[in-house]
């Protein structure tokens, strides 16, 4: 287990290029095995959840070839189904939650999808029902292993475009559903579909592959399917939760950061809920800029007088993502606000290393916590912690770079899970970090 020594304290400064979306590239990824040609694919962040998933890939037969930093190609056209079904394959996608997006691919091509129960972030319940109704409404037949906590879904006489009203706007569900819905015979609407940039994305991509689909951009997605897709070229998008995390960090350590090339008009309500704490966040172009906050950042109020309430939604909703870095940015600010995370009941739960820091945290209950800023009148003292989970992880990170101290975070493969190099693209602007 990797541990980072942080000593905290110092002022950082400089320009920084955001990776790749962890979220787009575990999507597109899976969209390869929907055609036998080449499919080339750029900005692929270097990062352990996307690694996995490209080693599930290449153990199913996918032909993988590195063209260059973040660039591979991929030819799906003789794929080992068996792999499906080894122990080795139960091993490493019960590891990976994004391998689940697997199964849409496999059950509209080859008419048959499996997946061992999948893990990921421990942040709360999340369930896989909109994934398998979606398969099921479809035409698939649904079977579970309790005992082996194993997955199926199989269609051998191919799949039927059909109506269906999603119960949640999942992303990863409505990513699986559209890409199996694209080789199915027939119409297909989604509706209450995700319609995060990401799953934008994906189903821009599909386009270029040949597939029908209207509605790109809204939550309701009128899919034709067609007999084959062709390859095509595709890059991902720069990572809005890394681009978040960058602004917390800024603000924190009152530096002065230059974030590049950001894709401002897929960012959405980020840069606008970072200026309710009083942040200043300026576009130049396709860059953000933060400037140094040498005063602090004061909470805005509602028009009424009431406490600051920042809550997460579906997009174009505020993304739960980002609400673990609103938290620590809030201990420093000037007034009060309320965090409220709706989507998972554990992610909070990490608030009680920050009070061990000296932060102030009311946790109301598994969902809310009211912090009460510092106003930097007190720094956040240094201390030894784990991280839980990514987004909490690397939170913990920016409360250490801002304390008073040399502090300790253990299990940082949870942050590498989501952030590229981050010891050393922090090094690179100033940051005094060391990775044990």
């Amino acid at each position: 287990m990797a541990t980072f020594q942080i000593e905290g304290g110092h002022s950082l400064k400089g320009e920084i290029v955001p990776q790749g979306a962890k979220n787009e590239a575990l999507q597109i990824l899976c969209a390869v095995l929907l055609t036998d040609d080449e499919v080339i694919i750029e900005n692929i962040p270097d990062i352990r959840d996307v690694n996995k998933l490209i080693t599930i890939l290449g153990n199913l037969g996918v032909k993988i070839q590195k063209l260059g930093k973040g660039r591979y190609s991929f030819i799906s056209d003789q794929l080992h189904l068996d792999y499906l079904e080894s122990e080795l394959f139960k091993e490493e996608g019960s590891s990976l939650r994004g391998s689940i997006m697997i199964v849409g691919p496999l059950l509209a091509k080859y008419g048959k999808g499996y997946i061992p129960r999948p893990g990921g972030d421990k942040i709360g319940r999340r369930r896989l029902d909109t994934h398998f109704e979606g398969f099921i409404k479809l035409g698939a037949k649904f079977r579970y292993n309790k005992e082996e906590r194993f997955y199926g879904v199989e269609a051998p006489k191919g799949l039927k475009g059909a109506y269906m009203l999603l119960e949640e706007a999942s992303v990863t569900g409505t990513a699986n559903i559209v890409m199996a819905a694209v080789l199915a015979k027939g119409k297909t609407t989604i509706y209450n579909a995700a319609c995060e940039p990401y799953i934008q994305q994906l189903c821009k991509m599909l386009v270029s592959m040949g597939a029908h689909i209207e509605g790109i951009g809204s939550n309701l997605l009128k899919i034709e399917g067609v007999e084959k897709l062709t390859g095509c070229t595709h890059r991902i998008l720069p990572d809005m939760i890394e681009i978040g995390s960058w602004i917390g960090l800024a603000a924190m350590t009152k530096s002065e950061l230059t974030i590049k090339d950001v894709s401002w008009d897929n960012l959405g309500l980020i840069p606008t809920t970072f200026r309710k704490l009083g942040i200043t966040v300026k576009k130049k172009g396709d860059d953000l800029y933060i400037p140094a906050h040498k005063n602090g950042y004061e909470v805005q109020s509602f028009i009424d007088g009431s406490i600051m309430n920042i809550s997460d939604a579906p997009w174009p909703g505020f993304t739960p993502d980002l609400l673990s870095i609103m938290l620590v940015v809030a201990t420093q600010a000037r007034g009060s606000v309320l965090i409220h995370q709706k989507m998972f009941e554990s992610r909070l739960f990490f608030v009680d290393k920050l009070i061990d820091m000296g932060a102030k945290i009311i946790l109301c209950d598994p969902h809310r916590a009211t912090i009460i800023g510092h106003d930097f009148q007190s720094t956040l003292k240094a201390t030894t912690m784990t991280s839980p989970d990514i987004r909490a992880g690397i939170s913990l990170l920016i409360a250490a770079l801002s304390a008073k101290g040399t502090s300790t975070i253990h299990n940082i493969e949870q942050i590498d899970r989501g952030y590229e190099d981050i010891d050393g693209r922090l090094r690179a602007i100033g940051a005094k970090i060391t990775r044990v």
